[in-house]
C-alpha cells in the first residue's frame, strides 16, 4: 500500500532539472547535464544547451568515462580534452563526440555517504573549462544535497506518522502514545515552518492532520474544514504541551507579542476562554492531537 511519503514526495529530478536550469541560465556555462544514480548507474535524463539527444537516457556505470569516475571516487572531477584523456575510460567517446563536447567537468552530489546524482558542466570549444566553473558545478551539487538532505528528513518523519497511526491507534487513549503522537505532531509543525518548499510543506501538513486525527478519533479534517490559520495551529500545538508563551516563541522563532496574538486569535475562533479551553476544543475539531 502507497504511504503518505510515496504518494506525496515531489519527483527528485525536479530538483536536479531546478539546479541545472539556474547554472546554465546565471553561470553562463554553454551546457549542463545531468542525472539520478539508481542502482549504481547514472541515467542522463536532465538537459540545457545540447544540440542533440546523443546522451539522452544514457547509463553510465560506476568507474566508467568521467560521470563514472567521480561516481566511484566520489569527489569533482574534469577533463580538458575528454577523448584524449588517459585518466577515464573511453566507454562513452561516440555519444560526446556527437554532441561535440570537448572540456567537461562532472561533480558528483552525495547526502549521507550515498550518491543521489551527477551533475556535468561541459564546453565544445578546444579551451579549458577551468576551475571557475567546477566551483560553480560544486556549489550547484551542494545546494542539490541540501534539498535532499531535507526531503529524506521529511520522508523519515512521515515514515514515523505512519508507524505511530499503525501502532497507536487501536491505543489511542493510552496517555503515553497520545503524547507520543502530540510530541511528534509539534516538532513536524516546526519543521514545516521553516521549510520554503510548499510542496513539503504541504506534505508535513497532511501528516499533522493525520496525526490530529489520531488523537480525536476523527478522520483527517480537509483543508477546507480547518478553522485556525497555519500559525494558530502552531502556536496551539505548543500550547498543548505545556509550553509558556516565552518557549512557544523560542520554539517558533516568533516574538512573545506574536504568539500572544496568534493564541488570542485561535481563542476567539474556538469560542474559549482559557489556553486549555482552546486546546479542549482544538482536539475535539480534529485540529490538534
Amino acid at each position: 500500500m502507497p504511504t503518505i511519503g510515496s504518494m506525496l514526495r515531489p519527483d527528485d529530478r525536479d530538483a536536479l532539472r531546478g539546479v541545472l536550469r539556474a547554472v546554465h541560465t546565471h553561470a553562463g556555462l554553454p551546457v549542463v547535464f545531468g542525472g539520478e544514480v539508481r542502482d549504481g548507474l547514472v541515467r542522463l535524463t536532465e538537459f540545457f544547451g545540447t544540440r542533440t539527444g546523443s546522451l539522452r537516457n544514457l547509463a553510465v556505470r560506476s568507474g566508467a568515462g568521467l560521470g563514472g569516475y567521480v561516481l566511484a571516487a566520489g569527489r569533482p572531477a574534469g577533463v580538458d580534452d575528454y577523448e584524449a584523456a588517459s585518466s577515464i575510460t573511453h566507454d562513452y567517446d561516440g555519444p560526446v563526440r556527437a554532441e561535440g563536447l570537448w572540456s567537461v567537468v562532472a561533480v558528483p552530489v552525495t547526502v549521507a555517504g550515498t550518491p543521489r546524482a551527477v551533475m556535468y558542466a561541459a564546453s565544445r570549444e578546444r579551451l579549458p573549462l577551468g576551475d571557475r566553473a567546477r566551483s560553480v558545478l560544486m556549489r550547484a551539487g551542494r545546494t542539490l544535497a541540501n534539498e535532499l538532505t531535507v526531503r529524506d528528513e521529511v520522508d523519515r518523519r512521515l515514515a514515523m506518522v505512519e508507524s505511530l497511526a499503525t501502532a497507536v491507534r487501536p491505543q489511542v487513549r493510552d496517555l503515553s502514545g497520545l503524547e507520543e503522537v502530540r510530541a511528534v505532531h509539534s516538532e513536524l509543525r516546526i519543521i514545516a515552518k521553516s521549510l520554503p518548499d510548499a510542496d513539503l510543506r504541504a506534505r508535513l501538513h497532511a501528516a499533522c492532520r493525520r496525526l490530529a486525527a489520531l488523537g480525536s478519533g476523527l478522520a483527517a479534517a480537509s483543508p477546507a474544514d480547518l478553522r485556525l490559520s497555519a500559525r494558530e495551529t502552531d502556536v496551539l500545538a505548543q500550547v498543548a504541551l505545556g509550553c509558556s508563551n516565552a518557549e512557544t516563541a523560542r520554539r517558533l522563532s516568533l516574538l512573545p507579542e506574536t504568539v500572544k496574538s496568534y493564541l488570542q486569535s485561535a481563542m476567539r475562533k474556538l469560542d474559549a476562554h482559557t489556553r486549555h479551553e482552546a486546546v479542549v476544543r482544538a482536539r475535539s475539531r480534529g485540529l490538534l492531537p
